[in-house]
């Protein structure tokens, strides 16, 4: 299978080379020439799957000739060993037809943790094969941070530097990231946000002449096509318990870069029954803007009570432009020529997402309720992220007899301020494996909001070979 880039004037390249490469030459994001489709004996035929078998067949279509099927298995089964839930993702009931798929069982308890496993491993088998050494850059809003270090800490053939901005994510997912003392990892903490620390990897990737002779950056975040691929395991993992295909299933999902929700915009390309894919922000809401009302404009960035979602240039976007703009890419090159200008869909693109696609915007004090009335109803605990997620479910779906399925992107232990807002008589211990966690002796390194800085960082941290 070969992989082109949404801007279009970029080499089409196999899949090892995608994953190694992330960021395409032209400024785009690589996607499948086409996609696999399964049909409806295809996915009857995976019920009562494993999860790892179940990525595997999932998986299995896209790397072609680049990993042999046992080298596929074996890094798949290393990927989901450390899961402390016997299901991986496990879905529970919470109202009538509306389920949580709990994604927090992973080692740092959040939804990245599926991706991020599966790609250290991916990583280093890679690297070994071809006896090269990378450099791994990336930009966190909290939790990407903490999987991409948990998933690469081990790695023999990686460096890993994660920016995330200084004092906006939470102490849980900060100490995560700065306790982790491995000699290959170093967290840089940036004055400013989340779309400053994103823009100062693109531009890193643009300009690598700052790296020692014999390095290059690869990307852990969700420009990197391998992540968005792991992630459409979970939705047909999900649907299939829930009776499909014989049965619709819909999800609602809390997002700020749009990757998590545009794997499952993949699954249902790629034949899984999914009538309805809801959008779920909050005050930070440029995706809800642009899906209900053709406005997106960039507006300053707001701090919220769920950090993970404080985003503004939302980077997967592109890769849903690239199909509703019938894969040109020149005109999402236009489209995006000015990322900080206002951008306004066409009447058929637009309408063509909201065929799928509805969205809505929770505020702070709508999500500390849901958390608490969810809580006080059923005993059910939802951190901030998750409970945007149900509530947006609540307000716009469009059939009450099509399984809602909402993702859980989080442990809420990892957000105790937002849950002492809402219960503050409740305690929520963090699991026994993080018991310490407070203790722990952190490391980092704070920084302007300044790109020569980081990079003469960077420079000295690798040729010091530490």
């Amino acid at each position: 299978m070969k992989f082109v880039s949404t801007r279009g004037r970029a080499p089409s390249l196999s899949f090892a080379d995608t994953v190694l490469t992330g960021l395409a030459s032209d400024g785009g994001l690589y996607v499948p020439e086409s996609l696999p489709h399964f049909s409806k004996k295809d996915i009857a035929a995976m019920a009562g799957m494993d999860y790892q078998p179940l990525a595997f067949e999932i998986i299995r279509p896209f790397v072609g000739e680049d990993l042999s099927k046992r080298e596929l298995r074996d890094i798949i089964g290393r990927s989901y060993s450390q899961f402390r839930h016997r299901a991986v993702a496990p879905l529970v009931q919470t109202d009538t037809n509306e389920w949580i798929l709990e994604l927090f069982h992973g080692p740092t308890l959040a939804f990245k943790d599926f991706a991020l496993q599966f790609l250290g491993q991916l990583f280093d088998h890679l690297l070994e094969k071809r006896g090269a050494r990378v450099v791994v850059m990336g930009a966190t809003s909290g939790d990407t941070g903490s999987a991409a270090i948990e998933g690469c800490r081990h790695c023999d053939n990686i460096d890993i530097f994660i920016l995330h901005p200084h004092n906006r994510v939470s102490e849980v997912q900060r100490r995560q990231m700065t306790t982790v003392l491995s000699d290959n990892v170093f967290n840089i903490a940036m004055e400013g946000n989340f779309d400053d620390c994103q823009n100062m990897v693109k531009a890193s990737f643009a300009n690598q002449s700052f790296l020692p002779d014999g390095r290059r950056l690869v990307a852990v975040n969700s420009i990197n096509w391998a992540r968005i691929m792991a992630q459409i395991v979970y939705y047909f993992y999900a649907a299939l318990r829930l009776g499909s295909p014989e049965k619709t299933v819909n999800f609602s999902v809390p997002t700020g870069n749009f990757g998590d929700i545009f794997a499952g915009y993949l699954a249902k390309q790629m034949g899984l029954p999914i009538d309805q894919l809801v959008i779920a922000t909050n005050a930070n809401d440029i995706l809800h803007r642009c899906i209900s009302d053709n406005d997106h404009t960039p507006k300053p960035l707001v701090h919220s009570l769920s950090p993970s979602m404080d985003i503004m240039v939302s980077s997967n976007f592109e890769r849903l432009l690239f199909d509703l703009y019938g894969r040109d890419g020149a005109a999402v090159a236009e489209l995006l020529a000015d990322r900080s200008a206002p951008m306004h869909l066409s009447e058929v693109a637009l309408l063509q997402a909201q065929k799928t696609f509805s969205s809505c915007r929770v505020d702070d004090a709508r999500t500390i309720e849901v958390i608490r009335e969810q809580y006080q109803a059923t005993g059910y605990l939802l951190d901030p992220h998750t409970a945007i997620g149900v509530e947006a479910a609540r307000r716009v779906r469009r059939s009450a007899e099509q399984p809602m399925v909402c993702l859980s992107t989080a442990h809420p232990a990892k957000f105790p301020d937002a849950v002492a807002q809402a219960l503050p008589q409740t305690e929520i211990p963090l699991p026994a494996h993080m018991q310490d966690l407070w203790q722990r002796e952190e490391r980092l390194k704070v920084l302007p909001n300044d790109l020569s800085q980081v990079h003469d960082y960077m420079a000295t941290m690798l040729s010091e070979g530490r």
